[in-house]
């Protein structure tokens, strides 16, 4: 039990850190584009609204006549009560500050009305604060009503005695007996009314958070003032006024983008937030985290200029020495910069590698007891057949191989793995090509992190209870004449979350990819409305599940003319999987092309937060850059899949 608290903290912890630098990177690479450098300080603000209650209805059942978008559309409109909940985050028994109202929870098209049809309109940049002039002083109340003065350093009880619209500040003065808080520092009465005196007990309207009231004739007040709020925040740039080219509509141009670039990240962060808190898809989309994540940094070339090659053995027959020297030891020692260090243990070999150096490694099986990292552009070979050549991990906890090095080439070695955590293999940046390897799995297969690069050429990869492959967004994958075999699911490719990875791509050429339990190659995306709703829809009703699956016939001339887009015959079907470059031996594939893929029912348990369909023309998809000559086989749920979330 309490190894399991340390891997889920590890996971949140993890998760919580990538989130945010996901976060902070959207949010640049944005602003690059739309030149909205300002939008990178709001980060705290987004984090904040995205943890508010998004539930902006009063929690009573309402008629249609209340069924309105934000209420700036009902100014002067009477009644009964506030329409508004209250936002507690100011009680507690240690504050004795009022609560106020809860406005930051806003939808887009909330904000998006309110700023076109009542704020802003058509206006030219150098008329915004004209017309939000105009608009406060038909939305706001004129006095006589309580706000909470926030800043960084304090927060105070005032009550409003006039506006100044033009610039966008309020008349205050202290609500006696004095209720403030304030933040790392002690500011008195005496302080407070000197610091109205030389405002001339002028604020910002946008410091002010009106004070909750449940009467209703404030709810105006308090969303407009979120407005204003959010508008100076997140939308406004000072240097829009000063835009010599001043004949444009202000709201086309600067207001929309910016305000979907807002909610756009706070979506991107929601839906991050939703992977970790669901078991399933923490392990579909394969967001792990490790106990034991050491951080190796790449070491270089050594400061000598001498490359080295590191030879692997326990013990070493005459033979094999005589063999090893002509065949790899002498040309590689050829030129007077290399020298030969000998090791008998290949974790240790791979430590004292600098860039450029050669690991040999000599038939024999070396038991290891931590992972092996790899940070520098090595090559790794076994002198010898992989079946000779037999690295296994004894270590209880995380991955067993993980690339980060630029160029690192393995070839001719087993590898087993024993209880690990993340899998066998992670290749989390930089380039890894691999030849002529064995995987022998236990928990995930090979992994393919964002931005990454693996080509695994004549591999054999087996019993892996997760994916054999999983490939992350952006990363780049050639797979090519490999076995992959009797593990959960064959082929998994990440096509989510976060666009500005880009999609995958990915090369599969003459693999075989048989005997898996679940599928042969399953694509993980966010699905819109529609197909969630579709998938959904087909795994509610299993029934007509099972009708589909009898009528296994060929479709026939008549329904294929009717529906021509949504529908093959059997032959065009099989002829578009040879196209694609896939056959099977098993003479299997001719039926099932007859009839729609389909796709487990493992999900369907968690069905309120992901749904599938299934699918007829996945290797045509985008991601591939070369598809030919593949085998799927035998694979227990199906060949193809796609699995939304």
């Amino acid at each position: 039990m309490e190894q399991e608290t340390q891997e889920i903290g590890c996971i949140i912890s993890d998760m919580s850190d990538m989130v945010l630098v996901d976060f902070q990177s959207a949010v640049k690479s944005q602003e690059a584009e739309e030149c909205l450098p300002g939008a990178g300080s709001n980060l705290l603000d987004i984090t904040q609204a995205l943890f508010q209650n998004e539930n902006n209805e009063s929690g009573e059942d309402s008629d249609d006549d209340d069924d309105d978008d934000s209420g700036t559309d009902n100014i002067g409109s009477e009644k009964s009560g506030t329409q508004l909940q209250r936002c507690e985050r100011h009680g507690g028994e240690s504050s004795n500050l009022p609560d106020t109202f809860q406005t930051s929870n806003l939808l887009f098209y909330e904000r998006f009305k309110a700023y076109q049809d009542y704020m802003l309109g058509d206006c030219k940049p150098s008329e915004v604060k004209a017309f939000t002039a105009d608009y406060l002083e038909k939305a706001l109340e004129p006095c006589d009503w309580l706000a909470l003065w926030s800043t960084d350093v304090f927060d105070v009880v005032v009550e409003v005695q006039d506006l100044d619209l033009n610039d966008l500040k309020a008349c205050v003065k202290l609500v006696l007996p004095l209720q403030w808080e304030t933040r790392s520092c002690e500011i008195t009465e005496e302080a407070f009314n000197s610091l109205l005196e030389a405002t001339q007990h002028k604020v910002l309207l946008i410091e002010l958070q009106v004070v909750y009231n449940e009467s209703g004739y404030l709810d105006q007040t308090a969303l407009t003032l979120e407005h204003l709020r959010f508008f100076y925040k997140h939308i406004w740039r000072q240097w829009d006024e000063e835009d010599e080219d001043d004949d444009f509509d202000y709201f086309v141009r600067c207001v929309e983008p910016r305000l979907r670039l807002y909610y756009d990240i706070l979506e991107t962060f929601k839906r991050k937030l939703h992977i970790i808190e669901n078991p399933l898809l923490r392990y579909v989309l394969a967001y792990k985290g490790s106990s034991r994540r050491q951080c190796v940094q790449s070491r270089g070339l050594r400061a000598s200029g001498m490359k080295v090659v590191h030879v692997v053995t326990g013990v070493c027959s005459t033979i094999q020495l005589q063999s090893l020297l002509t065949a790899r030891l002498i040309p590689l020692s050829s030129s007077e910069d290399t020298e030969i260090q000998f090791h008998r243990d290949p974790v240790l070999a791979v430590d004292a590698c600098h860039q450029g150096d050669i690991v040999i490694v000599l038939p024999g099986t070396y038991s290891v007891s931590s992972s092996i990292f790899i940070p520098d552009s090595i090559t790794i070979e076994g002198f010898g057949f992989p079946d000779e050549v037999v690295i296994e991990n004894q270590h209880k906890g995380d991955l067993f191989v993980e690339s980060t090095g630029a160029d690192v080439r393995v070839s001719n070695i087993k590898f087993i793995q024993h209880d690990a955590i993340e899998g066998i293999l992670c290749v989390r940046r930089g380039t890894l090509n691999m030849e002529n390897c064995v995987l022998q799995c236990e928990t995930t297969g090979v992994i393919v992190r964002t931005s990454a690069r693996l080509t695994m050429n004549m591999c054999d990869l087996y019993g892996s209870k997760g994916a054999g492959v999983e490939i992350y967004p952006g990363s780049i994958c050639s797979l090519v004449r490999n076995g992959i075999h009797h593990c959960k699911d064959g082929v998994l490719i990440k096509d989510f979350a976060n666009e500005l990875d880009g999609m995958p791509s990915i090369t599969m050429e003459n693999n075989v990819i048989h005997n898996n339990e679940d599928y042969g190659l399953i694509l993980v995306k966010p699905g819109n409305g529609e197909e969630l709703s579709h998938a959904c829809e087909r795994e509610e009703d299993p029934a007509e599940d099972k009708q589909e699956e009898a009528v296994s016939e060929p479709l026939s001339s008549t329904s294929s003319a009717t529906k021509p887009d949504t529908q093959l015959s059997s032959n065009s079907a099989a002829s578009q999987l040879e196209s694609a470059g896939i056959n099977s031996t098993d003479g299997d594939m001719a039926s099932a092309a007859g009839k729609k893929w389909q796709f487990g029912r493992q999900l369907s348990r968690n069905k309120e937060v992901s749904c599938s369909r299934p699918v007829q023309d996945l290797m045509e998809h985008q991601i591939f850059v070369s598809v030919q000559g593949n085998q799927f086989k035998r694979n227990g749920q199906g060949d193809f899949g796609i699995f939304f979330y």
